[in-house]
């Protein structure tokens, strides 16, 4: 892909949304990564015993699994310049068949003077907002 330029932006334009998917076997290849072998997201009965509904995924797994979108529209991960977000609902990811999130993105700013591009995301599980003020600064040329 393209590394994006800034004259082929513009304020209010859409990224392409997509769909990822997330299963128990992503959550222990991520702990493997990580380092985060916390017991919540891999084990249902301690995750219930703490007052979790079921497994659930790593915050961080879900916070870079959605700038993804980013990366992938700007053509180029070293071109993120910033990126923020908060936690607002755990991803439940049950044994039997996973979860998904759901990231679309817009771009809400310009700024001509440093090139710099900000896009806001929007990421849901199911009908749940999973990040808020998820917020990613791209530098372009």
């Amino acid at each position: 892909m393209a590394v994006r330029e800034f004259s082929q932006v513009s304020e209010g334009e859409s990224l392409p949304s997509r769909t990822i998917p997330v299963t128990r076997a992503t959550l222990v290849h991520y702990a493997g990564a990580s380092g985060d072998r916390n017991v919540i997201h891999w084990d249902e009965r301690t995750a219930q015993a703490v007052g979790l509904p079921d497994v659930i995924a790593h915050g961080m797994w879900t916070m870079g699994a959605a700038v993804q979108v980013v990366t992938d529209w700007v053509g180029d991960a070293g071109r993120i310049v910033d990126y923020g977000t908060r936690f607002t609902k755990p991803v439940v990811v049950p044994h039997d068949g996973g979860a998904s999130i759901e990231v679309s993105g817009a771009v809400r700013s310009l700024d001509a003077q440093t090139r710099q591009v900000t896009v806001e995301l929007t990421v849901t599980c199911g009908k749940d907002k999973v990040l808020g003020r998820c917020r990613a600064v791209a530098q372009l040329d």
